[in-house]
């Protein structure tokens, strides 16, 4: 699933390709992606122009005129792309907006979980609202996650894992932020000691700056790659690299299930 990086580099390089570009024409090819219905959607956006691009947890907020809002998840296997409107459609297109300058903006989503919504002006949108503080507000300290989290019996891991603690942590920057955090993916929020939520607060921001600088593309090669072509891997230090060697110890990485989820973690640095 695309996280925070991945989300930050779909509006880096989409963003500049949108913004200002009038919506010529929809064709919306999987309707229930829609939180309203399909003929209400091709009505309010068709003709309105997408004035900025934001992004708010794992959420991509286009801003319309007049004040409404079109609101993307990617889920699992989202991505978006612009391309020439007579490009070939790539498959599992599920939406197109024809924008007019003669490029297309694509939704295309293997597995189907990608979702829109349209916010009129007055409206607002409760998963949007539930969303804790970016991991780069300076809300985000020791004191914060202590009193969020710090009384809970869930695992760490899933703590970070909750969108209402911070938004936009996913399965990979978790277990990359406890590995340098040397806390156990396992280890119960409540049982963090001081110092371990003081290091915490240290590498939340640190670990996805680091990876949101990491994956920058130009919008070239993005295209070229569909999209999919993240730049993360040659630099995770846990994810993906169960059965080798820890990059810290040498220690041989580990992978269990934790709180639902594959999580790969160091049994040396990382303890209980």
């Amino acid at each position: 699933m695309p996280e925070l990086p991945e989300v930050q580099t779909v509006c880096d390089v989409i963003g500049p390709q949108v913004i200002g570009r009038r919506i010529a024409k929809v064709c919306v090819h999987t309707p229930e992606m829609l939180s309203c219905a399909l003929p209400e959607f091709l009505q309010v956006v068709t003709g309105c122009c997408f004035a900025s691009l934001d992004r708010r947890g794992k959420y991509l907020l286009f801003s319309l005129d007049g004040g409404k809002k079109l609101v993307m998840h990617l889920r699992m296997t989202g991505c978006l792309l612009v391309t020439s409107v007579d490009a070939p459609v790539a498959p599992h297109t599920r939406a197109e907006f024809l924008l007019d300058n003669g490029r297309c903006l694509r939704f295309v989503d293997q597995r189907r979980f990608g979702r829109m919504h349209l916010l009129m002006p007055e409206e607002t949108l409760s998963a949007l609202e539930k969303l804790g503080p970016e991991p780069f507000d300076v809300s985000v300290t020791a004191a914060y996650l202590r009193d969020k989290i710090g009384a809970s019996q869930r695992t760490i891991k899933d703590c970070l894992l909750d969108q209402t603690v911070v938004a936009g942590v996913g399965n990979i920057y978790s277990d990359e932020i406890l590995h340098v955090s040397k806390i156990h993916t396992a280890k119960a929020a409540r049982d963090l000691t001081a110092d371990e939520y003081e290091k915490l607060a240290q590498e939340i921001p640190r670990v996805m700056l680091y990876f949101v600088e990491k994956n920058a593309i130009s919008p070239e090669k993005y295209l070229q790659t569909g999209g999919r072509d993240y730049q993360n891997t040659p630099y995770l230090r846990v994810y993906g690299r169960q059965g080798k060697a820890c990059l810290q110890c040498g220690a041989v990485l580990e992978k269990r299930r934790v709180s639902g989820r594959g999580s790969v973690f160091c049994p040396v640095c990382q303890t209980i």
